[in-house]
């Protein structure tokens, strides 16, 4: 039986050796053409055939700057650095003649980007961008950037030259090498040294947060519109500097999946062009060609839409380009080698082999199609493309919410910004709370940005209050309107703008400075400013005694708001001879507006020295990583207080959560969760979590940990979770009876995808402090807390109205949510648990309710 079972080893090892050997003969590139000898190929470089190992960041760069050297071909430009000190290059490639005149290529498309009308496309060369690796353990990608780029430069065959001749070729080979860097170090740790093709083993299994984010656990290919990481913010500055009529997007998927080829499926941007369905398909249909040949397996229109903006394959598309995007079988589980569920050996060496072919065939499919291609492009950046009647968005000059912000994401899209320069009053402006027309009177100073210009596309896609949805199952979210989500006072109308106005051509500065410096009562920061929370964190940090006001007050004239910061000279004697120093000092670095009071005697509220003021100390804040909690909000947590507050918290494991002191920490933070928390903590721990709450500790659950904090879920509170009416039990369900083929479409419609309800806001709660009285939750699922005495209901849905302000909910789920809590505080001896159930820092875009998270951290154990 031994030398059976020692048999049957060999065999399946040889089998499996003998497998990955033949993916090496069969998919091979195009080793018939004719090669430049001096040119060196990836695998020359490297020291191993592409596909027998994963490459490291540091290597494929320098294979590109070999490449560059070699080459007049290819020439490699930096456009940033990662968080982590990784360098970011993308490469141009053309024939040497293109090469020479680059600068003047460049500048023509760009002129046909901003100027359609007047400049025409003949002679143009297509400009084709090709990005890899945004989820870095999506990792063949790059592998094939490699090959790819050497094909292009090195071939010396006549339709290599030809594609060459008539385009522009941009490399992006790794867009997130730190994700990248994080896989390829875990796998290469984990591997064995026999092939291992079980998707159950260890190099197959990647650990959490996993290598698909960023440093901060960011998915970077839903950040090209927000622009929040240096990686989106350098790739953005080169796209704009190209403006391409032709974008492809390199992903993997699940192993068990063959390769996905255009189009996808719905729903889809209806603010494009019709063409763009056609034109997609045309690419599709090239490459599906060369995979038929190939005997490759592949499927289109199946999955994948490209309705949300911020993904590599959409933003191109509201450029005015053709977006796309590739997705190949594989993933982090690929590993060198896996085994399918149809027993066949997907190796790494086709992974990269089939994003070779698909890359170098859409070069060959826009060479083919340039006329065609300039002619769409052309036209979708020109007005007669444009859908719809709005004339322009117009958002009001309010230096203390994200409106600067938002003002300057949009120039670094190259959206034209105009400022008025008078008081205007504009007919037909249109709420985003409830869609109401009316006549609105405007200030000088506020921002309007007109539909009639090249960016159009970008502009009605971000701004409408609602786009067309044509199927409610989707990818991702079903909203992202900017004024909602970054909760601005802003209109839409579609009548012209007749106020005089200047173009916005530098960046916003938020306000900062002193006001009647060298005061000798308080200084005070008002809490509503955009950054006050980072202001508080630095007063922690110089070591200040500061008090946070429990109500309003107002002094000569200004209101400063609940929430508002005070620093009494009189309880930081210590500090007398450098306070007027140290606060100027932070004014500048927090970008706040500080100022000084001579008295402690306001005009009205409470005064400066009140007991309803309350010290806020330095809290130590643990928040929950690691399995089940989510590492995207976990990141969005982490990279809103490392970040944007500059205020350090701890990342505490939540398997090392019986070995910590509860004790040292204020406050506990808890990311939403996969699939509930029963099995984190013992009835031992969630016992001694009790207790170290009614001590005084904040306890705060976050999404899915929220409702999990609830009667209903775990019982650690008495708050209780709406529950739909229990059926009689005698009636049947017709949803039983769903066919198979639609049961996707059918339960689709009872979930909710991401959509802006209408919420109000108790901002005198502290946990609402400097937040206005209404804005709009981003909801995901069903959950909502009912409303109880025992509860502080913070902040709701709204009871009457339509509660869905943008996106897709079904008016069962609509209805049931109205009147329903999404942020609640409960009290819990002498501390305190805080329900978040909506994400209020989303992909850190939908930050309108971000300062309740901050409040809950900062100024609720004070409290």
């Amino acid at each position: 039986m031994k030398y059976l079972v020692t048999f049957l080893t060999f065999m399946l090892t040889s089998a499996l050796a003998f497998a990955q050997q033949d993916a090496f003969e069969r998919f091979q590139f195009h080793p018939d053409l004719n090669y430049n000898q001096s040119i060196t190929s990836p695998a020359d470089y490297l020291g191993y055939e592409m596909g027998a190992e994963y490459t490291f960041h540091h290597q494929v760069m320098g294979y590109f700057k070999q490449l560059e050297e070699e080459s007049d071909k290819l020439s490699f430009h930096k456009y940033g650095t990662t968080y982590e000190g990784r360098d970011l290059y993308y490469a141009v490639i053309s024939s040497d003649e293109n090469m020479n005149n680059i600068e003047s290529i460049r500048t023509a498309n760009l002129e046909l980007a901003s100027d359609p009308e007047s400049n025409s496309i003949n002679g143009k060369p297509v400009v084709v961008w090709m990005s890899y690796n945004v989820h870095g353990n999506e990792a063949s990608s790059s592998e094939a950037a490699m090959q790819t780029a050497y094909r292009l430069v090195a071939a010396a065959d006549s339709e290599t030259a030809n594609w060459l001749d008539n385009s522009v070729v941009i490399i992006d080979p790794m867009i997130n090498p730190d994700g990248r860097d994080r896989y390829v170090y875990w796998y290469k740790s984990s591997r064995a040294n026999i092939l291992n093709t079980d998707a159950n083993d260890l190099e197959h299994d990647e650990i959490w947060p996993g290598g698909r984010t960023n440093h901060y656990w960011f998915d970077l290919n839903r950040d090209w519109v927000w622009l929040v990481h240096p990686e989106s913010q350098g790739r953005i500055a080169a796209y704009q500097d190209w403006m391409p009529q032709v974008h492809m997007d390199f992903h993997e998927q699940g192993f068990n999946n063959n390769y996905f080829l255009m189009p996808g499926t719905t729903p889809r941007n209806k603010e494009l062009p019709d063409a763009y369905e056609s034109w997609s398909d045309t690419f599709g249909r090239g490459a599906g060609e060369e995979f038929d040949k190939a005997g490759l397996n592949y499927a289109t229109r199946e999955s994948f839409d490209f309705f949300y903006p911020g993904y590599g394959s959409s933003y191109p598309s509201v450029m005015g380009g053709i977006g796309m995007l590739a997705e190949q079988g594989g993933h982090s589980r690929g590993g060198r080698a896996v085994t399918t569920d149809d027993d066949y050996v997907l190796t790494l060496r086709q992974r990269v082999f089939d994003h070779y072919l698909n890359g170098v065939t859409i070069v060959k499919t826009a060479v083919e199609n340039k006329e065609g291609l300039l002619g769409y492009f052309k036209n979708s950046v020109s007005q007669s493309s444009q859908r719809g009647n709005t004339k322009a968005y117009i958002l009001k000059n309010n230096a203390n919410d994200y409106t600067y912000q938002v003002i300057n994401m949009l120039m670094q899209h190259n959206v034209r910004i105009e400022r008025a320069t008078e008081e205007f009053n504009q007919r037909n402006a249109f709420s985003y709370w409830d869609g109401s027309s009316s006549t609105q009177n405007f200030e000088a100073g506020d921002f309007i940005i007109k539909t009639d210009q090249p960016k159009h596309l970008f502009v009605n896609t971000l701004f409408r209050n609602q786009l067309q949805i044509e199927d409610s199952v989707m990818y991702d979210m079903s909203t992202w309107s900017v004024p909602l989500a970054y909760n601005l006072d802003a209109a839409w109308t579609t009548n012209s703008v007749g106020a005089s106005t200047e173009l916005v051509t530098e960046e916003l500065s938020y306000p900062s400075g002193m006001e009647n410096s060298g005061a000798q009562y308080a200084y005070v920061i008002d809490w509503e400013q955009r950054h006050a929370p980072k202001a508080l964190a630095k007063l922690w940090e110089m070591g200040y005694n500061v008090r946070s006001a429990g109500r309003t007050f107002s002094y000569q004239g200004k209101t400063y708001t609940a929430g508002s910061l005070i620093v009494l000279v009189g309880r930081n004697y210590d500090k007398r001879n450098e306070i007027t120093r140290d606060m100027q000092k932070l004014a500048d670095e927090a970008d706040v507006v500080i100022k000084g009071f001579d008295t402690g005697r306001m005009d009205t509220g409470m005064d400066l020295a009140s007991s309803d003021s309350e010290p806020v100390n330095k809290p130590k804040v643990a928040l929950m990583i690691d399995s089940p909690f989510s590492s995207y909000t976990a990141g969005q947590l982490w990279f809103l207080f490392d970040q944007w507050t500059e205020f350090g918290i701890d990342r505490i494991r939540s398997g090392s959560f019986n070995r910590i002191d509860l004790a040292e920490y204020n406050v506990i933070l808890m990311p939403g969760a996969w699939g509930g928390l029963n099995g984190v903590w013992n009835e031992s721990q969630i016992e001694d979590l009790k207790s170290w709450v009614r001590n005084g500790g904040v306890l705060i659950g976050t999404e899915g940990s929220g409702s999990w904090l609830t009667k209903d879920r775990s019982g650690f509170t008495d708050a209780e979770l709406f529950e739909a009416a229990d059926e009689d039990s005698s009636d049947v369900d017709e949803k039983g009876y769903t066919r198979y083929e639609d049961r996707e479409e059918v339960f689709g419609l009872e979930r909710i995808p991401g959509s802006a309800f209408k919420a109000i806001v108790d901002n005198s709660n502290p946990l609402a402090f400097g937040l206005p009285d209404q804005l709009y939750s981003l909801k995901f699922g069903n959950d909502g807390i009912v409303p109880s005495n025992s509860l502080q209901t913070v902040g709701y849905y709204v009871n009457e109205g339509e509660v869905l302000a943008s996106g897709y909910a079904s008016v069962e789920n609509r209805e049931n949510s109205k009147g329903k809590a999404f942020a609640a505080v409960q009290n819990m001896g002498s501390g305190k648990v805080v329900f978040l159930l909506d994400n209020t820092q989303y992909r850190m875009f939908w930050v309108g309710p971000s300062r309740m998270v901050q409040n809950a951290v900062m100024l609720l154990p004070g409290f």
